[in-house]
């Protein structure tokens, strides 16, 4: 955490710092993440969805596209949200996808308009004072049954700057807490990568229902 005493100016530090972060590294991350394979995560949101597809699905955090080209391949409406202009615009040109271009902290978003959110490697960047405020305007986003799918870096609850971005790191227990507490019901948890001893799965990867 930095020094400041101010959590507004905290925040705002916060949030400049990973949109920038993002900005300058944005062509290097869709390079470095194409053969990423995040499948199942993709197939756990998936069929928790118990409506009829095709699925309208908010890829909360899309980076470069590579989630949202998937999910439209797969047949459904995908629209991303991302905080950095130049992901976004990757994203756009290599999905055809509508891309919203908003901060994560400030989020505006339709009412009741999606099946499911997808979360992949993006709720840790926001800090726990802030978590209650952004998982309530996900929730008011999601269709009554909607479906949440998250996937974050595990770790003791502790949050922490490394390098020029910051993560807040939960444990199972800790995570459950910050969702229940925001009127989601779970569904299921699992952690990545699948088939190694728990020491070596850094990802806690849950399914939540509105």
């Amino acid at each position: 955490m930095s020094n400041l005493q101010n959590p507004l100016d905290e925040s705002r530090l916060i949030s400049q710092r990973n949109i920038t972060h993002y900005d300058q590294n944005a062509v290097s991350y869709d390079e470095g993440t194409q053969s990423h394979d995040v499948s199942q995560n993709i197939n756990a949101l998936l069929r928790a969805i118990k409506t009829e597809p095709p699925f309208h699905i908010l890829d909360f955090g899309c980076g470069p596209g590579r989630d949202l080209q998937t999910l439209t391949k797969l047949g459904h409406v995908a629209m991303g949200l991302e905080g950095s202009q130049q992901a976004a615009q990757i994203a756009r040109r290599k999905s055809a996808c509508e891309v919203l271009v908003q901060d994560f902290f400030n989020l505006n978003l339709p009412e009741s308009a999606f099946d499911g959110i997808f979360a992949n490697a993006s709720l840790f960047h926001i800090p726990n004072n802030l978590l209650p405020k952004v998982l309530d305007n996900l929730w008011t986003c999601l269709k009554p049954n909607g479906i949440l799918f998250s996937s974050n870096p595990r770790g003791n609850n502790v949050e922490s700057w490394y390098g020029d971005r910051f993560g807040s790191y939960h444990d199972l227990a800790g995570w459950r807490s910050f969702m229940t507490n925001a009127k989601f019901t779970e569904v299921e948890y699992y952690y990545r990568p699948s088939g190694l001893p728990f020491e070596q799965q850094p990802w806690l990867a849950s399914v939540w229902k509105k």
